[in-house]
Parts: C-alpha cells; structure tokens; sequence
C-alpha cells in the first residue's frame, strides 16, 4: 500500500516536490528530536532547571502541520515543539533560550522565559496591545502546565469560528476571521484524557458542534501510570464511540491511527480537517502506539516503570525510526518503468542527520551564549563597582571576598550578582563616598530592570487599558424613575448589545428565561440565540468558551449563576485567565467578562462570599463589587472600553430592590480602582462593600442617635483597591478604622486591612486598633436565623463600632455589656 502513495493532498505534486517534502519533514524531525535529546543533557548538567520534550510524537505533528492553516488556532500541551518547528513558529535557538529562561522577548519568542521549555505561544499583539491580522498568520494559545487545562480555552476558540460564519453582527470583523473557516487543533497526552475538562469539553464541543480537532497522543502511560489505571477499556476511542456522529444526529468525527505510520497520518489529518474546517464538526483523532523515548521528564527515567520487553517495543516503533525505514525501502516505478525513490543510499539520509545535529549544537551554543554573556556583562559591571568601593571601604577584606566568589562562579545568574552587591551595602552602611552611591544606583536600576523583566504585565500597560477609562456619572430624568434594579441590568446590557455588535452574553439560563433574576429578560428574541445563549451545566467551559472567544476578538460575557459555583470555574481563571497577559509578556489578551451574582442569600452553597479565596487567585483579573445594579452597569459600561479581564459579582439580594433608572444606560461609566465615599463622617471610617454595605448604612442612622458619626466608604473595586488612597485620606480625619464583609476571618477583609494600614500607610493616623468584622469561619447556615448567626448583623455592626467609640471615649460611651 505504501508503494501506491494515494495521498490525497499530494496528488497534484510533482514526485520531486513530494520527496523534498518528505525528505524536509524527516529533517524537522530529527532537528526536534537532537532538541530535546540535546535539551535533557543541559537539564542535567545544571544549565536549565527542567524539561519536558516532545520526542517521541514527532510524525504526528508533522501531519498536523501540514493540515493547519493560517488564522486557525491551536491550544495544546507542552510536548508539541515538533508541530510549532514545523510551522515555522519555534526555532532550535528559541527552544533553547526557552529551556534557559532568556528573559528577552525577541530571543525567547513564547514567554520571554516565564515558563518552563515546551509552553509554546504566538504573538497576537503588536506592541501598543492592539490586535494584529490573525487570519494572516498561524496562532498558538498560550499553553498551561495543569493538564487538560488547555482544553476550556479550546472550546471558545472553535466557537468563534462558528460565530463569525454564522452571526452577520461581526462579520466585518475582518483581522480575526475568514468566513468562520479556521480550526481550533487541540492536543492532549493520552492519560490527561481522565480529566473531567476534558469530558466536559468534548461533550459542550459536540453540543455546540464546532470546528475543534482533538488529537489524543497516547503513548500508554501517564507518567510512569499506565493506561489500565487511567482509562476505561485503555482507549479514549472506544469509550469515545458514543460521540459519534450519525446520519440523523450530531456528534465528532472519530479517527484512530498509529502514530508512526506517516502516510496514513497524514491523509487523516487532512481529511479531518476538511471536515471540522467546511462542515463545523468536531473531531477526535486518537493517535497511538507512540513512544516516550526520554521518559515523561528530566525528574526521572522510564526504566524504573516500563519493562525490558515494552522498552524494545519503543526502540522498533519509535516514530522517527518507522519513518525513517519508510523512506529507505520506498520505492515507486512509473508507467515508463522508472523507479522513483526518495534516497539512492542509506547515507543520505545519514546526512540529513548529521545536518541536522550539526545545527541543533550550533543554536544550543548561541542561545546560551545570548543568555549568559548579558549576565556576565552585569558581572563585569558588578565587579568593577565593588572595586572601587573597596578601596574606599575600611571593609575591603569582605567586600573583595564577595567579588572573588562571585567572579569564582562559572555560569553566573542575575541573582549571584544582586545577591552579591546587596549584601555589600551592609558592609557600607555607616560610610559614605561617591562610589557608595553609584553601587547604590547599581542595584536600584538592577531591581528595576527585574521588575520589568519578572513582574511586568499581569495587566494591561497599554493605553487600553480599563484603568485609563473616565468616571461617566449617570444622569436621571427631572421626573424621578424608580424600577426594580434588574430593569437597570436588562436595559444597560440592551444598549451594549446594541453599541457593541461583538458582545456575546452567555451562560446557565441566561437565554431564553433571561438570566435567574431576569436581568436579560427579553433580549435573545431581540438579538438572537448566539449573542444571547443558554449553555449547560458546565461552569469550567463557560469560562474557557470566554477566554477562547476573547482571544478572537469578540467580547464576551459569561454568566455563572452564583458566585459559589465559581468554584468549579477557579482553576481554569487563576492557571489560565489571569495569567495569560503575564505569562506572554502582553502579547496575547483575553478581554473576558465574568459576570456572577453573590452576597446574603441563605444557605452554605448559596451564600456567595468566599472573596478571600478568589481574589488570592486571580491576580491579573479585575475583582468588581458594585453594592447596587446602577454601579454594576456602570462597570460593564467601563469594561468593554478596555482590553481586560473581569469578574463583576453583582449583589444577588438587589434586583428587586428599587434604584432610579437612568436616561444614559449603556454610556456612564464606574471607575476602576475608586472607592466611593457614600457617606461623610467625622468619628470613624467603615470600609465594606456588596450587599453588606446597605446594612452598614442602616446601622449609621441608629448610630446618629447615639451621637456617633461614621463615615463609609464603598470598597466597589477589589483588584484594584483605592488607587487614589482615598481611606487613608478618611482616616486622617476619623483615626479610627473598621473594615466589615460577610467572607470568612482572614479573607477579603484581611486584603483591606493591608492595603489600607501598610501600602497606604494608614498606621499613621490610627488612635485605636484597626478592626475587622466577619462572618463566622463556617459556610453560612440555611434560613433567617441561619444568616443573622453566621455572617455579620446589624446588631453587631452597631455593637463593634461602639466598642471601639467606648475604648476611644469610654466616659460618654459606656460600655453596653
């Protein structure tokens, strides 16, 4: 069979085309393959902390490849460096500089070495944080380490192209889709497959049937695990077969094929492709009989797990051996009896090898000769400094120690040189002359190029940015309008819907009831049921359907229906979500909007306040808690200005409460990272936020009766908090503090405290303890009484504030108890 050579998308090639790309592929393979051979021995000689390599998997990838087109998208895991080599998207010299973690964008292309070698990216901005063509070059998501953790994000992408081919709103959208016809190629290793991600993602794939390829490469273990303890029947395929598609139902196309059998790989691929590219289907190709030739990483080797016999059978099928002999014995005679033959002699292909180690040594040279000689340049700069203030230096003797052992070190890190110099300033500490200053400078300008190099990027730093847009204040009719809140919601997201055609609303029950609380009541029959959609119940891939869709260009809002079920969606927000901007160095974005409702409602999984929690694990996302739903619209108002991520937590006990509607929905605007003094005071300042601030307000008007005069603050933005400083303004005037929420001790309001006391410097100006009041360290109970003992009343809001008066004031205020 081989010998006929009917592969389809070489048909119309030439026998020479078709042997130079045969020939270049085998080349590609063994380049990846001296990569990460060469890699695992920089690993162990202490050049590169860890390695995961792709050898093993790489004829597969060279199929895929071949089938990818430019503008589609690819989310995978960290073993496909064959693939981006193939593409033309990862050098040799950027896998190594990857493995040494060179902090330069330009010689370390995936993340300017914030990720470990293997986490692989493409760049979708350009360097003002605007969006490039990305229908005119191939597009890789940025990977993750969490397995299947890729998969969410993968579901958004392949949606988008359905949603660009069929909703006429965003079909101008010209830079980010053609027509809806780019795939979504998703990888994943075989034992990954047991993560409910991944069954929650093919199962909302094949509801939604979009153009998402899933290629398994199962190579029978999970690390040293084989696949009887990983998957039922040991094949993701066959416990797979109920997804496939039929005549009069919908579902994935299924596809198995052995990983070494480059032929038939690569007519696969491109007959699968063809189908989730014009069909919109669904597909899964199992890959199989694949090898891990390293091992699963640096931190061990395979012979502790794997068999004599299982270790020869990897040694005859490695991928790159089969496809090697594929070459050697083909041979194809022509109608005029001539054969055709990709090499005369086995040492051609022997050439092709050494060229290719040849090069892979080449750029693993200069790659680390690029890391290393700009430290050793700083060490240099180092060692002069210290030079110099040695001979100043009654100290001299410490001081050129310090030099000595760190010119001593051989492959030196920016850390030997900083932790050097800085521990030379000690020596310095009650001496003074010019050299002092400029070793000072030294280390200054030393930590501030690391904050760049480290610390840059967790948010947008383009003129973008959600933080550069303007407080809009709304504006209210003469006559006065009061409606249920929810009617601000309904009507503001109306007006969005409207002003932005690329807002795409989403989640459980948000579609054709509306939302729980109706605050979308009526707009799926007035903008359809792709801009307005119900989804199941599956909060992980509500979530990844966002950020997917968000790093195509439109702008969406995924609603989880309480906040407690965030839960479920956490992972994929802090591992994904909130480090994608970071851990690109701001060349990818995902302007995602998570919409939420929590705060007072009764019962343990439905009281909607464990802030402390998220907001410890989303850095890189916005955290908004408007107290009522004119300041929510206002912040989903702000949002779509910006390119930024969000989670907006809306009160879930406000909708029915009534606010004044305004005349301009849909264009004021809250203000990110302000809070908001909503009542003046001169005895003491509340900082809260949510559904627990009306009850503070409440409280203050007994309090007036007792002759004490708080002034509140609305927290409203969390991430970020009070960029103005305005309660240390407060609490010049009130010196005292009280910081009330309804999260548990130590959460959210343990976040406040720090920020106000220690980043503000409010100690300053405190006569008395700062306070906080919780609620209890349990889930809140179920029922009325549930609530008053578990999370903070009005009775003890009162009674904490005039504790504090009384140990203030105890003459006028006496003690209650």
């Amino acid at each position: 069979m081989l010998q006929e050579t009917p592969i389809d998308n070489k048909q119309k090639l030439s026998f020479q085309d078709f042997k130079t790309e045969v020939l270049n592929d085998y080349r590609i393979a063994k380049i990846s393959r001296e990569c990460s051979l060469l890699g695992r021995r920089e690993v162990l000689t202490g050049k590169a902390k860890f390695g995961i390599f792709g050898d093993g998997k790489e004829v597969p990838q060279l199929a895929m490849a071949k089938a990818f087109k430019l503008g589609d998208f690819r989310s995978g895991y960290y073993r496909d460096q064959t693939f981006m080599m193939a593409i033309g998207e990862l050098t040799p010299q950027q896998f190594f500089a990857g493995l040494y973690a060179h902090t330069d964008i330009k010689a370390e292309p995936m993340s300017a070495g914030r990720q470990m070698g293997g986490h692989f990216t493409t760049h979708s901005l350009n360097e003002d944080g605007s969006w490039k063509n990305l229908t005119k070059q191939y597009n890789s998501s940025a990977d993750i380490s969490p397995t299947a953790g890729q998969m969410p994000r993968l579901l958004g992408l392949a949606q988008a192209s359905k949603i660009y081919r069929t909703e006429k709103s965003v079909q101008h959208k010209s830079k980010f889709s053609t027509n809806g016809n780019e795939v979504a190629w998703g990888t994943i290793g075989n034992a990954s497959t047991s993560e409910g991600l991944f069954f929650e993602t093919i199962n909302a794939a094949g509801v939604l049937q979009v153009p998402m390829l899933m290629s398994v490469w199962d190579d029978e273990y999970g690390i040293s695990v084989h696949a009887k303890h990983q998957t039922t029947k040991e094949s993701i395929s066959e416990i797979l077969k109920g997804f496939q598609r039929e005549s009069d139902k919908d579902g994935y196309e299924i596809f198995v094929v052995n990983g070494w059998d480059y032929v038939q790989l690569v007519d696969i691929y491109n007959k699968a492709a063809k189908i989730a590219r014009e069909e919109h289907v669904p597909v899964l190709i199992h890959v199989k009989e694949l090898t891990q030739p390293q091992g699963h990483s640096t931190s061990g080797s395979h012979e502790r797990y794997k068999g004599k016999k299982r270790l020869n059978w990897e040694k005859e099928h490695d991928c790159i051996t089969k496809m090697r002999n594929w070459i050697l014995d083909f041979e194809l005679e022509t109608e005029t009896g001539e054969i055709l033959r990709f090499v005369d002699s086995e040492e051609d292909i022997i050439i092709i090898e050494k060229e290719a180690k040849k090069e892979v040594l080449s750029a693993k040279r200069n790659a680390w000769n690029a890391f290393i000689n700009d430290i050793k340049a700083e060490v240099n700069t180092a060692c002069q400094l210290l030079d110099k203030v040695a001979e100043k230096s009654k100290n001299s003797n410490f001081i050129n120690k310090h030099k000595k052992d760190l010119i001593s070190i051989v492959e030196p890190s920016r850390k030997d040189v900083l932790s050097t110099t800085r521990k030379t300033l000690r020596y310095l500490s009650d001496e003074n002359f010019a050299e002092k200053i400029l070793l000072q400078n030294f280390i200054k300008n030393s930590l501030k190029s690391a904050s760049e190099k480290f610390s840059s990027y967790l948010y947008s730093e383009s003129s973008l940015s959600a933080l550069n847009v303007s407080e809009k204040k709304p504006v209210y009719s003469d006559s006065k309008t009061l409606v249920d809140a929810r009617i601000i919601m309904r009507d503001n997201f109306d007006a969005l819907l409207k002003k932005h055609p690329e807002v795409i609303i989403f989640g459980e029950d948000a579609g054709f009831i509306g939302d729980v609380n109706q605050g979308l009541e009526g707009l799926q029959e007035k903008y359809g049921e792709i801009r307005v959609a119900d989804t199941g119940i599956r909060e992980a891939t509500i979530i990844g359907q966002g950020i997917g869709l968000a790093m195509r260009g439109l702008r969406p809002i995924a609603e989880i229906q309480y906040l407690d079920y965030l839960l479920y969606a956490l992972q994929i927000m802090s591992d994904d979500l909130a480090t994608l901007h970071y851990r690109t160095f701001g060349k990818q974005k995902a302007p995602l909007i998570i919409r939420t409702r929590g705060h007072r409602l009764e019962g343990i999984w439905h009281a909607g306040s464990p802030m402390g929690g998220i907001i410890n694990n989303v850095r890189g996302i916005h955290v908004l808690v408007p107290r009522n739903m004119t300041k929510a619209a206002g912040f989903y108002n702000t949002l779509l200005e910006g390119d930024e991520p969000a989670l907006v937590i809306e009160c879930l006990n406000g909708y029915r409460l009534k606010e004044e509607l305004p005349v301009n929905l849909g264009e004021y605007k809250t203000q990110i990272g302000l809070v908001e003094v909503v009542k003046e005071g001169t005895d003491l300042t509340v900082v809260s936020y949510g559904s627990t601030l009306r009850i503070v307000e409440e409280v203050a008007k007994e309090l007036q009766q007792a002759d004490i005069n708080i002034e509140i603050i609305d927290a409203q933005s969390l991430l970020p908090f009070d960029l103005n400083n305005d309660c240390v303004k407060s609490l010049k005037k009130t010196n005292k503090l009280l910081i009330i929420d309804e999260d548990l001790p130590g959460g959210a309001s343990a976040y406040l405290l720090q920020e106000i006391v220690e980043n503000q410097s409010g100690y300053m100006f405190l006569d008395s303890k700062p306070a906080t009041l919780t609620a209890k360290e349990h889930r809140t109970a179920y029922g009325t009484d549930g609530d008053y003992f578990s999370k903070p009343s009005a009775e003890d809001i009162y009674e904490k504030i005039y504790e504090i008066m009384n140990e203030s004031n105890p003459t006028k205020f006496k003690s209650l108890y």
